[in-house]
Parts: C-alpha cells; sequence; structure tokens
C-alpha cells in the first residue's frame, strides 16, 4: 500500500477539517470530491469568478446525502479579507485554489490578475496565519520556470517570467517563504504542469487545452494549434494534483514543509502528439474523426516552448507517486467530457 493509500485510511479514520478556496473552480471542485467521500468536513470559499455552480450541484450527486452535510460553502471573494477571515474559523488546512488563470488572461488584464493572485493570495496567508491553521497548501505554477531552458524543470532552478501570471506566481512563492521565516507558518506550494480532467471548463477564451480541443472535435469544430505542434507538456491528470495536495497537507517529513514541489508524471508530450491522442480515443464513438487534422496558426505570446518536470523531490519528501499516465488520465477525461458536453 503505497503513502496515499494509507493516507486516505487515515484521514477516514481521523477526519480533519479543510479549506477549499476557489472551490467551484476545476482543480477545487475535484479536492472536494474526494475529501467529502472520506468523510471530512470541508468549507468552501468561492465568488463565481471562473468557477461554476454546476460543478458543485455534480459534486453533490456524486456523494452521499451525510457526506454533502459536511460541506459548509461560503460565496466571497479573497480580495476581501473578511471573507478570508470567516471562512479559515476552526480549519486544520488550508488548500488554496483560488487564483485568476491563464497567461494570455493576464497579459490582457494584469491588473486584475495581480488584484486576485497576490492580493487575495496575501488576505489569505494572513487569515490562515492568525487562524493558526496546521498547513496553508497553496496552487504554484510550472509558469514560474519562465525563460530558463533546462529540462527536466528542478524546483530551486527558474529563469525570468514571461507573463504577468507568472509574476504573480513567482510572488506568492516568495511571500510564503517569508511567512515561513518571519512568522513560522508552514506552507506547501505546488508547481502544477498542465493539470485536465473533469470538471474543465471547455468554453471560453482562457480554456485549457485538453477541454478545448476535445469539445472542439466532438462538435467537428476546427482544433487550432499554436505554432508547428512540437511545444511539448507534461500534462497530469487531475488525480495526481488531488493526490499531491492531501500529501501536502498532511507530509510528516522534518523537510517537507516550506517547499515548492513540481507537480506532473514527468513525460513530455508534443501537442501533435496530444492531438491525435485526443483524436484517436474519440474516434470510436465519433466517426467524423477519422480522418480529422489540425490547424496551425502562430505561437502565442508569453509560452515556453518545452517543458518537462522532475517530480522526485515530491516523491522523496510527499511520498507523491502518479497514479495515471497520460494516456489513463485521458481515457477516464474523454469519459466525463463526452457525458458532459452531451448533457448540454
Amino acid at each position: 500500500m503505497n503513502q496515499y493509500a494509507q493516507l486516505r485510511l487515515h484521514l477516514s479514520a481521523n477526519p480533519k477539517t479543510w479549506l477549499i478556496t476557489g472551490v467551484a473552480g476545476f482543480i477545487g471542485c475535484n479536492l472536494l470530491e474526494i475529501l467529502l467521500k472520506l468523510d471530512q468536513p470541508v468549507v468552501g470559499l468561492d465568488n463565481f469568478a471562473t468557477g461554476h455552480r454546476q460543478n458543485l450541484e455534480q459534486i453533490q450527486q456524486a456523494v452521499t446525502p451525510a457526506q454533502w452535510a459536511r460541506f459548509n460553502f461560503i460565496e466571497g471573494d479573497i480580495r476581501q479579507p473578511d471573507a478570508c477571515r470567516a471562512a479559515c474559523v476552526g480549519v486544520d488546512y488550508v488548500l488554496h485554489q483560488a487564483a485568476l488563470g491563464s497567461v494570455p488572461r493576464s497579459l490582457e488584464d494584469p491588473i486584475a490578475t495581480n488584484a486576485a493572485n497576490i492580493d487575495g493570495f496575501l488576505n489569505m496567508l494572513v487569515a490562515a496565519r492568525d487562524a493558526q491553521v496546521l498547513r496553508f497548501v497553496y496552487a504554484a505554477s510550472s509558469s514560474t520556470y519562465g525563460d530558463h531552458p533546462g529540462l527536466p524543470k528542478v524546483e530551486d532552478v527558474i529563469g525570468k517570467p514571461l507573463s504577468p501570471y507568472a509574476v504573480t506566481k513567482l510572488v506568492n512563492e516568495q511571500y510564503a517563504e517569508v511567512f515561513a521565516r518571519a512568522y513560522g507558518f508552514k506552507t506547501i506550494g505546488l508547481r502544477y504542469f498542465n493539470i485536465f480532467g473533469a470538471h474543465q471548463d471547455p468554453n471560453g477564451a482562457y480554456a485549457a487545452v485538453v477541454p478545448k480541443w476535445a469539445a472542439a472535435m466532438i462538435a467537428n469544430e476546427p482544433v487550432w494549434i499554436n505554432g508547428d505542434g512540437e511545444t511539448s507538456r507534461d500534462f497530469c491528470y487531475i488525480a495526481n494534483a488531488v493526490q499531491a495536495n492531501l500529501l501536502a497537507a498532511t507530509a510528516e517529513h522534518p523537510d517537507a514543509a516550506n517547499q515548492v514541489y513540481n507537480v506532473a508524471v514527468g513525460e513530455r508530450t508534443s501537442l501533435n502528439e496530444l492531438f491525435e491522442s485526443i483524436r484517436a480515443t474519440l474516434a470510436p464513438r465519433f466517426p467524423h474523426l477519422q480522418d480529422f487534422a489540425p490547424s496551425y496558426r502562430d505561437f502565442r505570446a508569453g509560452d515556453v516552448r518545452h517543458s518537462l518536470a522532475d517530480i522526485s523531490k515530491a516523491r522523496n519528501l510527499l511520498g507523491y507517486a502518479p497514479s495515471h499516465r497520460i494516456q489513463d488520465g485521458l481515457a477516464e477525461a474523454m469519459d466525463w467530457y463526452v457525458s458532459d458536453l452531451t448533457m448540454r
């Protein structure tokens, strides 16, 4: 039995109280589902800027009435200190997912990105510190590696940021480190690498590539690839990200806290390969995809060419062991995307 399986058994027998910010978002609602299924009391905070009430409704359907009764939802904004303080009352662990994501969005509106990702982050740090939570786990980002060309990406070697979004995520890490030094407050940052899976919104200008392409293929609409398609990413299924959050919150290794960790699989997939994997997964259900081909356009500003994570630090200090490689994750994700899109 691996460390994550042991943790799940332990939590079921010894529940803690968790706060998930951004609980109606993609990663937040997946965390909510797993924690409720482990019979944990959960507080959720969201202002629905990018999250969806439908996500919470779907989680309610996925758990028992008794499990859902353990969930206390607060509609509020992390940019408001009072909302952050109210959400932290009586909480053991904070899983801070709330943010304005997307490199393109940050290039178009850096002020809004800064307000949510830096001001909101600091509000949550202060509230969690004052509430004496045991640990503050936050969504960091692989964008922090910036223009550093080295592969694989190792946590202590970064370059210069390439977007306002990347700046905000770097500042998060710096604030967390300062709070550890100045106040003895325990934090862990998780640098997510291209997370995908159920409850990920396929719509909108800033939709992530996997759900966006899946939706376009199902609808027989063009799939656009930025550049030549050889840009590569370390795509990581949502179950791996959920595992990393729970392990980070509860890690007992003496060196685990006040660190940042890559959350990925440690495998590189080009956009051309991703396209073909999604097409091949969907083709048996959608015959029009048998000869479906992508369209190409210019590279996108602010994007790095290649990304690949070294996950040895998370393995060694957190006990992180990815349960899904990209093909495993795509197989599960496509089932959800097809079901969700056909119900719209």
